[in-house]
């Protein structure tokens, strides 16, 4: 067998290094320059090997090999989410550094890796003279961290695959994902708010958030220390003593800051939440009434109590927005509900409430029988390569496998290492890459023999 390993390192490493987090649009490129780059990257490395490469105007692309009326689509993204704090990195989040056998960066393991694997797994099953049955689409979206508009204009410009995987989520293999709302809700605030800023995607845990409020009880102007050893008073008073209860940093202009630790919005519980002491900092200082703490963070209206075999429903408050001119606090929030449920049990919790949202993205969920071909398949193949013997998972993470008529995601995070996908230090191992590398050959050779 043809072994490309060393290659597929340098070739993350390369990938890695282009900062793709979306940008504002420009010019025929959708979601900005640095989204576009890493797309063009891969259709032509995939030229380079032989394959057929198709650019659908930026929002997606796709490598081609093989005829056959049956389509296989292996469906990946070339999109990252932010790299969050750059001082709770080890290394530059775009830098692609190998250390004690794992490369570090934004993108390794989310999604970038993976599509490179999948690309030489098929120049390997080229390379050794197996002629697939099927037509094979390598299809790479631009948004998927985002909105998915990337899909939605390739289910208008081209036809989807018949069936496939989504080398996105973890192994063994994923026969069910969770519905995913991203929901936007209003709370007045008085005039005493005057602005909170904190994170950046709604499907990230908050890792910094800060806020600006008069202090209409218990004014405490006082003096701060600066870093060069000075003191100066901070020209807007400030309640010290609950700042400091909060472990917040106050600075020289009034504002309060806490942080966090980002995670992924469908493992909150793995993250820091910067956003819930600075709520209960605003409510010390009678800014805001408990509402947003009681109900999205402790669960005041019993959503967490749904639940089903794929798990409990999930919040993570990701974005909270105020600005100085209006009297609205915005909180913008991703949930995760069990894959058998409809989506109007939860919306219907709120709606009895009598809460004010905007739905701004629903995923519904993925379900697929666990007797399914496709997933014995693969299932098998991943068992063989590995010599266990495993059972497919249910997760609360969102795939593109949910955009094929019958999909599945499929690796790449083993059962055996933590996920540090949305998070500080993400990695890929060289390992992982090595057995993937192994499985995902096997994969497409079974499904398209």
């Amino acid at each position: 067998m043809a072994d490309y390993y060393n290659e597929i390192i340098k070739k993350v490493k390369e990938f890695v290094r282009i900062d793709s987090v979306e940008g504002p649009a420009l010019p025929n490129m959708p979601f900005g320059n640095g989204v576009a780059a890493a797309l063009n990257y891969m259709l032509e490395l995939g030229e380079s090997l032989g394959f057929k490469t198709k650019n659908y105007d930026n929002y997606v692309g796709e490598i081609e090999w093989g005829e056959g009326d049956t389509t296989l689509g292996i469906l990946c993204h070339v999109d990252v989410v932010p790299a969050g704090k750059l001082s709770s990195w080890k290394y530059p989040p775009f830098s692609a550094t190998e250390e004690d056998g794992k490369i570090y960066g934004r993108g390794t393991m989310d999604d970038k890796a993976p599509a490179v694997i999948c690309l030489y797994a098929m120049k390997t099953l080229k390379d050794e003279g197996f002629v697939p049955k099927q037509k094979i689409k390598l299809i790479l979206g631009c948004d998927e961290e985002s909105g998915w508009e990337c899909m939605k204009h390739y289910k208008e410009v081209a036809t989807m695959p018949d069936y496939g995987f989504s080398p996105d989520g973890s192994f063994p293999i994923i026969y069910a994902e969770k519905g995913i709302l991203h929901m936007r809700f209003d709370f007045r605030v008085n005039s005493f708010l005057m602005s909170v800023h904190g994170g950046e995607r709604p499907n990230m845990v908050c890792d910094e958030c800060t806020a600006l409020a008069l202090t209409p009880n218990h004014v405490d102007n006082f003096k701060l220390k600066l870093g060069d050893g000075t003191t100066a008073t901070c020209p807007l008073p400030v309640n010290k003593l609950l700042a400091r209860q909060y472990d917040l940093d106050v600075h020289i202009d009034g504002t309060v800051t806490a942080k966090g630790k980002s995670a992924h919005g469908s493992t909150p519980e793995k993250g820091e939440n910067a956003i819930l002491p600075i709520l209960k900092y605003l409510e010390g200082i009678n800014s805001i009434n408990s509402d947003l703490r009681e109900i999205f963070f402790e669960d005041k209206l019993g959503l967490t109590k749904l639940m089903d075999e794929t798990g409990k429903l999930t919040m993570c408050p990701g974005i909270i927005s105020k600005e100085e001119n209006e009297n609205i606090l915005r909180l913008t929030v991703d949930i995760r509900y069990p894959a058998t449920m409809d989506v109007n049990e939860v919306l219907g919790v709120f709606d009895k409430n009598k809460m004010k949202y905007t739905i701004l993205d629903h995923q519904p969920p993925l379900f697929l029988d666990k007797k399914d071909p496709l997933i014995k398949t693969l299932l098998g193949v991943y068992n063989d390569v590995t010599g266990k013997k495993t059972q497919p998972i249910a997760i609360g993470g969102g795939t593109y496998a949910r955009a094929l008529a019958k999909g599945v995601a499929f690796g790449p995070e083993p059962e055996d290492e933590e996920s540090t996908v949305h998070e500080p230090n993400e990695y890929i191992s060289l390992k992982c890459i090595k057995e993937t590398y192994q499985i995902y050959t096997l994969a497409i050779k079974e499904l398209t023999k």
